[in-house]
């Protein structure tokens, strides 16, 4: 059997997917998929050794300049490549305009939301298929209702295995000095954004407890903050410039990580890595890292607005979300502390 799994992004999403697929694995024998997937993230669905083709689409930046993008034929390669196997099965976990147009695309019966658990309205009507799973759950669990009730099999939800080949990370060439912690400090929200002299009061609190302190970044904005957090303070690396793939060889190499709600906190907790997430626009209940020695802090303010700027504070020299105020760096390292204690002992 060869399903098609349709989740374009975000990076957190798509490694929040994985535990769907060993679902189906261990249910189905000789199960087999394919996975369309946004072109920034395209290395993620490669780790679960059940995936066999991945095929990256350009939407995000064919639809900045389509008559570019048709003229150098990215978008005819993209469907021939999408329609060149029938599918038995079509699944839409995402469930959003441009992840149904994908599914519609491709070859085979479609399955995705019915109308009240898609996340744009409308989206229901490109699969054949429509199945009630209801939001105010995890989004793991809602992926994986999902896939199991499309499939048809049952799994059990206590248990969530991510199926991470880690022979497919690759090797970390960096002499990084041990016993290191990773700072996941940048999100795409910056409604998500811990305040950057909170990070470095734990970055500094951090290093003189013995440990090194490791700073991944994605674009220019998010390295020229990692500088500011290191502040070259010894014991501190802001990395290179590293792919996604070679950013979760280093995560897994850590004592620890202290993250945001954003993508590579979704790779630690894939890959067990102790660690402390932060919360503050989003609610863990829903979208939290799940793996083992996982600790999620999040705000206790009554904060529905975050997107706003009545909702920020200005700060010493940067806009702050406010609900995150309260989460500071004492009580981020106590709680790390403590979980760090908590591992030792298991």
């Amino acid at each position: 059997m060869h399903v098609l799994i349709v989740r374009l992004s975000s990076m957190g999403d798509l490694v929040q997917t994985l535990p769907a697929l060993t679902d189906a694995v261990r249910a189905i024998p000789g199960i087999r998929f394919d996975w369309v997937v946004d072109e920034s993230f395209a290395q993620v669905p490669a780790w679960h050794p059940s995936v066999d083709q991945v095929m990256p689409s350009g939407f995000r930046r064919w639809h900045q300049n389509w008559r570019q993008s048709l003229r150098r034929g990215e978008p005819q390669a993209f469907i021939k490549t999408l329609r060149g196997r029938k599918y038995d099965l079509i699944v839409d976990v995402q469930c959003e305009f441009k992840s149904a147009l994908a599914a519609r695309l491709a070859r085979g019966p479609r399955a995705g939301y019915d109308r009240r658990g898609v996340h744009e309205w409308g989206a229901q009507f490109a699969y054949q298929k429509r199945f009630s799973v209801p939001k105010g759950q995890h989004s793991i669990q809602r992926m994986r209702q999902l896939l199991s009730r499309a499939l048809e099999y049952e799994y059990s939800e206590r248990e969530v295995d991510y199926g991470i080949d880690r022979s497919r990370l690759p090797a970390t060439t960096l002499a990084l000095s041990k016993p290191y912690l990773v700072f996941i400090h940048s999100t795409s929200w910056s409604s998500k954004t811990w305040p950057e002299h909170y990070w470095q009061g734990l970055t500094k609190t951090a290093t003189q407890a013995g440990f090194s302190v490791v700073f991944p970044w994605g674009d220019e904005s998010e390295r020229l903050r990692a500088s500011r957090i290191a502040n070259g303070r010894e014991r501190t690396i802001v990395l290179p410039q590293l792919s996604i793939a070679e950013k979760a060889s280093i995560i897994r190499g850590a004592r620890a990580t202290v993250g945001l709600d954003t993508g590579l906190s979704h790779i630690a907790a894939a890959l067990d890595v102790p660690s402390v997430t932060i919360y503050g626009a989003t609610d863990p209940l829903l979208v939290g890292a799940t793996g083992q020695h996982q600790l999620q802090m999040a705000s206790t303010f009554q904060c529905v607005k975050c997107h706003e700027q009545e909702c920020f504070y200005q700060g010493e020299a940067e806009f702050k979300p406010a609900c995150l105020v309260e989460l500071t760096p004492d009580r981020v390292w106590q709680s790390l502390q403590s979980l760090l204690n908590g591992v030792s002992a298991c």
